[in-house]
Formats: C-alpha cells, sequence, structure tokens
C-alpha cells in the first residue's frame, strides 16, 4: 500500500537532511497542490519501534506544506537525539491535520 502525499514530503524532508541536498520542489508541488497554501493546524510525529522519537505541533502559523518540511525535520533533529539513518529506515511518521470537521489523520 502506498503512503499518502502529506507522508510522503514528510520522509522527503527527513531525507534532505541526511542527504545533505535539497530536491523538494516547493513551487511545483503548490501549483499541483494549491490546497498546502493553507493554515492548517497540525502535529507530527515520529515513531521507531513503536516508540515516540520526535514530535512537532504547530496552530497554523504557517502554509500546511512549510508546517510538513519544517516539522518533519524538527521532529527528526530537534526533540531528543538526532534520528539516526538506521533509525528513519524504520521509522513511522504520523501527521494529524486539525480541521474544523475533526482531526484527519495517518500514519505510515
Amino acid at each position: 500500500m502506498s503512503r499518502s502525499f502529506l507522508l510522503d514530503l514528510a520522509y522527503d524532508s527527513i531525507k534532505e537532511v541526511l542527504e545533505t541536498r535539497e530536491f523538494i520542489d516547493k513551487a511545483e508541488i503548490i501549483e499541483r497542490y494549491p490546497i498546502l497554501q493553507e493554515k492548517i493546524p497540525m502535529s507530527l510525529k515520529i515513531f521507531v519501534d513503536d516508540e515516540l522519537q520526535g514530535t512537532y505541533a504547530d496552530n497554523a502559523d504557517h502554509t500546511l506544506l512549510q508546517n510538513i518540511i519544517l516539522g518533519a525535520k524538527i521532529a527528526a533533529f530537534g526533540d531528543k537525539e538526532p534520528l539516526k539513518v538506521s533509525e528513519f529506515l524504520k521509522a513511522e511518521i504520523e501527521i494529524s491535520l486539525h480541521t474544523p470537521e475533526g482531526i484527519i489523520s495517518h500514519r505510515a
């Protein structure tokens, strides 16, 4: 089963740090998914072996695109010990969007 685009974006954000190169084309993403320009409260969690490794939460101060990219990097490298490559390979990311209709959450 494939992951959602938002989860792929979070994984790619971490990969940018691990590979020390930028490859996420934000302009192309916004063109394809204009909703990512919206400011939606969200949270992001990283789990390794079902243990919480790092977290990030935002009350819609940034766009959803900015939050996912920034949030993944902060959760992976800013909370506790930086995420190691071996941990990244088995990590699961959970993104929760706090919409007026309720919370939408994905984890993979």
